[in-house]
């Protein structure tokens, strides 16, 4: 039996040391899901607690006599209960700097338009704030409603969430990795726009901006991706 393994069992029996041992040592775990959901409004020590939370509940629910690696089985735990947290909480709390990055981002793009005559695009206001374009999304994303990943895609009403919140289950799991690999098997444009649309939360407006494209292309690489996504899985 494994260091940590034996650090579980003694958990699962009721040792709070080998708790805070598992915590400590599974930090980096924790911080590696974490930074999925960074720039959503609530401040990563707060995730860092959740995800702290979500990792007990691995501990408990783990069985040793499965087989399965425990960082297999804690991620999912870990993001399942970041994300019912950020969807269970409502309104999304914005943290002090995304609200003055907006801020700055919002008298940019109204002196560039002024100046334009035109919407600006998310490179000149990049220049303009001396932000990136990924902070300026994020920042817009934080401080503005969004589409939300449960809404369902194509004929066959195909849902990101019905796969990345599914935690409860071995085939969900599967399920979830299945996806991830599929979306690093498409084509960087494809598998840029999927990660801004579904991961990020971004509206199709937002990534057409993001990416300096209309956003007919983007809907069209959306649903290319989508399409190719299912064959991937299937």
């Amino acid at each position: 039996m494994s260091t940590q393994e034996e650090l579980i069992r003694r958990s699962q029996a009721g040792d709070r040391g080998a708790t805070e041992q598992l915590v400590e040592d599974n930090s980096g775990l924790i911080w590696s899901v974490v930074r999925r959901f960074m720039g959503r409004g609530t401040e990563p020590d707060d995730l860092y607690q959740l995800g702290c939370l979500g990792l007990l509940k691995a501990v408990e629910g783990f069985d040793l006599e499965y087989g399965t690696q425990f960082s297999t089985y804690a991620v999912p735990k870990i993001a399942g209960e970041i994300r019912r947290f950020l969807r269970d909480d409502g309104a999304v709390k914005v943290s002090r700097s995304l609200k003055e990055q907006s801020a700055s981002i919002k008298v940019a793009r109204n002196r560039l338009t002024t100046a334009l005559g035109r919407e600006p695009t998310i490179q000149e206001i990049s220049r303009q704030t001396g932000l990136s374009p990924e902070d300026i999304a994020l920042a817009e994303t934080a401080t503005a409603a969004t589409e939300s990943i449960q809404r369902q895609t194509g004929e066959e009403g195909f849902s990101l969430e019905n796969v990345l919140t599914d935690t409860e289950s071995e085939e969900g799991l599967v399920e979830k990795i299945a996806l991830r690999q599929a979306i690093e098997a498409l084509p960087d444009r494809e598998k840029q726009v999927i990660q801004l649309r579904y991961f990020h939360c971004l509206t199709q407006q937002r990534v057409a901006k993001v990416l300096n494209v209309s956003q007919v292309q983007v809907s069209r690489i959306e649903k290319k991706a989508l399409g190719m996504l299912k064959e991937l899985m299937a």
